[in-house]
């Protein structure tokens, strides 16, 4: 029986996730087809690296939809959003950890748009009073990738459980580390 794409793409993501720095070799024994399988799919790491990148733009997109960010208070959405979240978050944190330099290749478009979806949230908060007016929504949603992906990462590496995902995620965000 062959892998399909997807399944060796989501094989290679959750390699990778734990060890970004593999090489192809490692990459194919890890997914569990030969170098010249993954090729075939895969010329190199920047095309599977686009391929995951395209992966994690679509799922986003479905996590956005999905959580109905326009509906009821700001934070109840934000909890929809992370929910949502969970699935892509591996993705996420091995494309945050990959290079930040411009890549011609990159969908910026896809990107953007997926930005905007989130900066919308954390403004809407902002002007219901939900969330406090001292931080930007732009550092509010590199905050929420930055919060998303460590807790992908801290969920592979086992230092927390994957049942927690959400409730850290949020939680950090809407209260801090401090008690009230």
């Amino acid at each position: 029986m062959t892998m399909s794409r997807e399944r060796m793409l989501r094989a290679a993501a959750d390699f990778l996730g734990r060890r970004p720095n593999a090489t192809q070799d490692e990459i194919a024994k890890a997914v569990g087809v030969s170098r010249a399988t993954l090729h075939r799919h895969f010329a190199g790491r920047g095309a599977l690296l686009a391929a995951l990148e395209h992966l994690a733009v679509a799922q986003l997109r479905e996590a956005l939809d999905a959580s109905r960010l326009d509906e009821g208070p700001a934070a109840e959405a934000l909890r929809r959003l992370v929910a949502a979240c969970e699935p892509v978050s591996p993705y996420l944190a091995l494309l945050y950890s990959q290079s930040q330099e411009p890549d011609p290749d990159r969908e910026p478009a896809a990107w953007a748009d997926i930005d905007a979806r989130i900066v919308e949230l954390f403004q809407r908060g902002r002007r219901t009073g939900e969330f406090g007016p001292d931080l930007t929504s732009a550092w509010l949603t590199d905050a929420f990738y930055s919060l998303v992906a460590g807790a992908a990462w801290s969920i592979q590496a086992g230092r927390a459980a994957s049942r927690d995902f959400t409730r850290m995620v949020t939680d950090l965000i809407l209260n801090g580390i401090t008690r009230s």
